[in-house]
């Protein structure tokens, strides 16, 4: 799906920011550069410009020009790790098995998802990572397809859906919450566990801007994953490594 060239702006200036090419402080191109630089009207740069603002990732000024925002609220960020990644890393083979998906309308008795939703609906997945064929974690995502219309087209049976979002949505906040638990029946069956095996719960919300993106629950094996986060005053990152099994 193509994206509209206003959308494809503001990914394109969001990418850039989001990696650090663009630092806090540094100013944008005006709006007459960027509208030769993609043969468009200043309507479709203001548009662009305008979603980056109400993001808080760019400050406009109608008389020094706009600029990338300076940090507001965290000073220190944990990343998402890619499970692929790390696992690869650990000289393990890597897998994503897909096994639950729909499309689905936000259940009102849940806030979460109708926040998730916006005006639209949620796409479901449900499926397991595996190294060296061994279950690592299973996982439930929902996805704001509001957010992220393109996923709906993605089979991932060669990417997992996380690594999809974390290589095509950038995103500027996230809430992660983490707790030990014990396998109930269906993540011991998932995980190919005892029933009431330990577990680390991991569930986690993104949001870019104001827009949530997704939110998943991941059951890691407890005695084969440890979650290492580093931290630094401008820019944290985190390893969360699966142990060999």
């Amino acid at each position: 799906m193509k994206l509209p060239l206003h959308e494809r702006i503001r990914s394109e200036i969001e990418t850039a920011i989001l990696s650090g090419t663009l630092r806090p402080g540094a100013r944008l191109p005006t709006e007459h550069e960027l509208m030769q630089r993609y043969d468009c009207s200043r309507m479709t740069v203001n548009k662009a410009l305008s979603a980056l603002a109400v993001a808080g990732l760019v400050d406009r000024n109608k008389r020094a020009g706009s600029s990338v925002a300076q940090p507001k609220v965290h000073s220190m960020v944990l990343d998402i790790p890619d499970l692929e990644q790390e696992v690869v890393r650990r000289g393990q083979r890597y897998r994503f098995q897909l096994s639950g998906r729909e499309v689905k309308q936000p259940d009102p008795d849940y806030p979460e998802e109708l926040q998730l939703a916006g005006n639209s609906d949620l796409l479901r997945l449900e499926g397991v990572h595996f190294a060296d064929d061994r279950p690592l974690a299973c996982e439930r995502r929902l996805i704001s397809l509001a957010a992220v219309p393109d996923i709906a087209a993605q089979m991932f049976d060669k990417i997992s859906p996380g690594a999809w979002l974390l290589e095509h949505v950038p995103w500027t906040e996230a809430e992660t919450r983490i707790a030990a638990v014990a396998a109930d029946r269906t993540i011991a069956a998932r995980l190919e566990l005892p029933i009431g095996s330990a577990c680390l719960s991991i569930e986690r919300r993104t949001w870019r801007g104001a827009d949530g993106i997704t939110l998943v629950h991941q059951h890691f094996v407890g005695t084969a994953y440890d979650l290492v986060a580093r931290f630094g005053p401008a820019k944290g990152s985190t390893g969360a490594e699966p142990q060999q099994l």
